[in-house]
């Protein structure tokens, strides 16, 4: 059996319950070494073998599983955050699928939602914005045409935008090419909840200049939109006096 587990967005101990015990069962994991905490394998009996995936290709990560399944061996491939966002398990599943061999998801926590419990940020205040983008920007991955950079800005809606650290200054500028202002809020958070975390609060035209200033040049996330400044938004109405719900009636 094979599961795909989750790390979370760093921090050991904010990989799940289930994901923990995962780890301590299995007799094989094969981790994103370039971006899982070491620190998780802490977490796996002596006895368990483990492989790094950052020098592996997809078809030796394969192999891996293949073996430990014919040797009924219980493996867990240790994906960085969430697997089902730009984690590449689906092409993996599809060879287990080929093989006739079982595998099982574990969800993770996003570096997104890392990344807001750091800064104490709400992404859905009411008269702001009630939706989360989750992208990246076309790099060496192209993205397709109608989900560009401009036509999600278009949207004016709170943006996570991963895997685009190094493209700062372009970015900035599709932004605001797609709707934003020049001095929209925004947030550059790097290793969002690891213990060198560094989080800094700008605006989308001082993105560039702030990543230089600190010496970010990758594993960070963008973040974006007037929820940052948590400023002239709506209190929920769920918790209004006059709001009547099934558990709770309407008070005057």
């Amino acid at each position: 059996m094979v599961y795909f587990v989750g790390a979370g967005p760093g921090a050991a101990d904010l990989i799940t319950v289930r994901g923990m015990r995962l780890l301590q069962k299995a007799d094989v994991i094969i981790y994103a070494g370039s971006l899982v905490n070491p620190a998780l394998l802490d977490y796996a009996k002596e006895t368990c073998q483990t492989y790094n995936s950052a020098t592996m290709t997809l078809e030796e990560v394969f192999t891996v599983m293949q073996e430990a399944e014919k040797e009924g061996k219980m493996t867990v491939r240790l994906h960085t955050g969430e697997p089902s966002i730009y984690g590449a398990v689906r092409e993996q599943m599809d060879l287990l699928d080929e093989k006739d061999i079982a595998y099982e998801s574990c969800p993770g926590v996003s570096a997104c939602f890392g990344a807001a419990a750091s800064l104490n940020l709400e992404y859905t205040l009411p008269d702001v914005s009630q939706s989360l983008i989750i992208t990246r920007m076309e790099g060496r991955t192209k993205v397709p045409p109608l989900e560009s950079i401009e036509r999600f800005a278009a949207h004016q809606a709170s943006m996570a935008i991963y895997l685009s650290t190094g493209m700062l200054e372009k970015l900035s500028g599709r932004l605001i090419a797609g709707g934003y202002q020049k001095d929209t809020p925004a947030a550059l958070v790097y290793k969002a909840t690891w213990p060198e975390e560094e989080a800094y609060i700008c605006t989308i035209g001082e993105l560039s200049e702030v990543a230089k200033a600190h010496g970010i040049t990758k594993t960070a996330l963008v973040l974006v939109g007037d929820v940052i400044a948590h400023q002239h938004y709506a209190k929920s109405r769920l918790y209004a006096a006059d709001f009547e719900t099934e558990f709770r009636k309407a008070k005057e």
